[in-house]
């Protein structure tokens, strides 16, 4: 890889011939097993989308009349594997074709494979990414004036069907697209600095005095310079002053060296060395999870607190994975089988940057809320008894959660937030911004016509959030929650706003990608097919869009997204884990955030962290998801 370096990929490094390969053995295992099955007369291995009928019932159902089509829809993301049909996991475009067939809108003849209608998507959505507003174009029977009706009965209330359009012939979701419009919700606080005693927080100063930028770093940082030094004052020390002193100094270094590090174990790290969180699979308190780097595999976490690892009494801790489930995962704004939760929300102004938020009534709930519900509360029953030890760590996390919670982002920090956004408008090689891309990669220059910040922000159960939206052509993998991520990365960490710049540049960064549940797709825009049909006014075809149907997009993005969104993110503390992994993940990965830029990682980087191998033989972290890294989105 000439003139490029990838910088901060640690132990998570891959070859190129190896991506897909997973996928690819899996299509290959099925293959294999259909040509067997084949041989010996059996039925072949359908996906699960599909549906095959006999000969009979085939010719019983005749020839109808098809018609290419536009279908508007919208969807909520979680508990999906994406949008794109997937031969063994369940998504968004599976369940419709199903719906399809039941509904009669897909003949039984085409019932066992979607290319048979054409289906074209316009957005492939990342597994657990939202989409108020998404196209498909396909061939579909729809001369029943109930159709839309009839689909929507058989999907789950997490998806919906807005209107089907005629088309013409050639009509394509996917090229005929001209733009896509993207929103991804985020809470103010994490805005806020690391924690001073996080490795970023400790970190980032001494790099600023080195690079002679320490007075820039503090105006940076000038409007939330006070937040910790207040907080620690205000909430901190005195519950800490009202414990026994021994305790209390076995807490201070579990706060400042424990819990940090099992921020990082709650996110999804993986053998790419990442710590990308997708709250999307947040499993249960029963989760697998792996000691911490630098913690032995098994043991008593209490010897490195300074607790004595055979004292059987409640202030030493058991293991690392019963502190995650017993301290962490459980939260005060998780809804309990039985409890009576009403979301109290402000309604900010009407604009455009952000979204309407309503008061959500408890029987507006999906059907699937009060059964996950019951699981945490059963979950929660099987739990071995809680240390007090381990009840003041949780006491402790909640209050620093909760000050965060109670933190209002400065107008002075909202303005450099849409600075920040701005780098990225205009065309730009974003090579840093997906996976499977090297620099240079011509498929990685993508158009960003606007990135804006909702100039109101959101409450909701005490807790500001802010509306990004940006308008682009077409996005890559993992593309807008990477550079969602970078944008607050740079506030937070008080970097540079020329830091977005440097990142279209040779170097390979290393950019987490935000949590999947916060993002959704507004609307894809078809202005040129719909302006040239207006001139064509060709009978029985009408416009491609949304407009017609706001009031229930509405409504089912209230409902579904929005309020799903802040559940789940509360319930699990979604992005305080997640910038709190960032923080203290002990590795020169993010370095480059600091006012020394690009040269921090690279020196650190001179070390340990290559593995012995040369920066040319480094190539870009790999996806979670089994798809490339040219198609979409977010």
């Amino acid at each position: 890889m000439k003139g490029a370096e990838v910088l901060g990929m640690g132990g998570g490094q891959i070859w190129v011939d190896q991506i897909g390969a997973d996928k690819r053995s899996r299509t290959g295992a099925t293959q294999e097993e259909n040509k067997r099955r084949r041989l010996n007369n059996e039925d072949e291995v359908l996906p699960i989308y599909a549906t095959r009928f006999s000969k009979e019932e085939i010719e019983a159902d005749g020839k109808k009349p098809k018609k290419k089509v536009a279908v508007m829809l919208g969807y909520s993301g979680s508990g999906y594997k994406g949008m794109q049909v997937n031969h063994h996991e369940k998504t968004i475009e599976g369940d419709l074709f199903r719906a399809f067939v039941a509904a009669g809108a897909v003949s039984k003849a085409n019932a066992d494979d979607p290319k048979k209608s054409s289906l074209i998507r316009c957005a492939r959505t990342d597994r657990g990414v939202h989409a108020a507003g998404n196209i498909i174009s396909l061939k579909m029977i729809i001369e029943d004036p109930a159709i839309v009706q009839k689909i929507n009965e058989k999907l789950s209330p997490q998806i919906r069907v807005w209107g089907i359009e005629r088309t013409n012939g050639s009509f394509s979701a996917y090229q005929l697209c001209d733009s896509r419009v993207y929103e991804f919700l985020i809470p103010t606080y994490s805005f806020l600095p690391p924690h001073p005693e996080s490795f970023l927080g400790k970190e980032l100063p001494k790099l600023a005095l080195e690079a002679n930028d320490l007075h820039g770093y503090e105006e940076r940082q000038n409007e939330v310079l006070s937040f910790w030094k207040e907080t620690e004052e205000k909430h901190v020390k005195p519950f800490l002053d009202s414990l026994d002193p021994d305790l209390s100094a076995s807490i201070r270094k579990a706060v400042s060296d424990i819990e940090p590090r099992l921020m990082a174990v709650e996110s999804d790290v993986g053998p790419k060395g990442t710590t990308d969180i997708d709250r999307s699979e947040v499993r249960s308190t029963n989760m697998e999870t792996q000691p911490p780097v630098g913690f032995p595999d098994s043991g008593n976490v209490g010897e490195h607190l300074g607790t004595n690892p055979d004292d059987k009494s409640s202030s030493s801790l058991k293991t690392v994975e019963s502190l995650h489930n017993d301290v962490l995962m459980p939260h005060a704004g998780v809804a309990l089988a039985g409890d009576e939760v009403e979301p109290r929300i402000e309604v900010p102004k009407d604009t455009d940057q952000s979204p309407r938020v309503i008061a959500l009534d408890p029987g507006t709930r999906s059907a699937q809320e009060p059964l996950r519900a019951a699981e945490i509360s059963q979950e929660t029953k099987q739990r071995p008894p809680v240390s007090p030890f381990e009840t003041t760590i949780k006491k402790l996390k909640n209050i620093i959660v909760a000050a965060k919670k109670a933190y209002r982002i400065d107008p002075k920090r909202l303005a450099r937030v849409q600075s920040v956004l701005n780098h990225y408008v205009g065309t730009h090689n974003f090579h840093n911004y997906t996976i499977t891309k090297l620099p240079g990669d011509p498929s990685t220059k993508r158009v960003i016509k606007s990135f804006n910040v909702g100039p109101e922000p959101i409450i909701n159960n005490d807790t500001e959030w802010l509306s990004l939206k940006v308008h682009g052509q077409s996005f890559m993998m993992h593309q807008i929650r990477k550079m969602v991520t970078m944008a607050v990365l740079v506030v937070r960490c008080g970097c540079p706003e020329e830091r977005i710049a440097e990142s279209f540049g040779n170097d390979r960064l290393s950019v987490p990608k935000a949590p999947s549940l916060a993002l959704l797709l507004e609307r894809p825009v078809f202005d040129t097919y719909n302006n040239k049909k207006r001139v064509e006014d060709v009978e029985g075809k009408g416009e491609v869009g949304f407009d017609k149907y706001q009031k229930e997009i509405e409504e089912f993005k209230q409902r579904e997204i929005y309020q799903r969104i802040f559940r789940e993110a509360e319930a699990h503390d979604t992005f305080h884990s997640f910038f709190a992994a960032q923080d203290s993940a002990k590795k020169s990965d993010l370095l480059y955030l600091s006012s020394l830029g690009v040269p921090a990682t690279k020196r650190a980087m001179d070390g340990s962290e290559k593995d012995g191998k040369s920066v040319e033989q480094i190539v870009p972290e790999v996806s979670d998801d089994d798809e490339d890294a040219s198609g979409q989105d977010g």
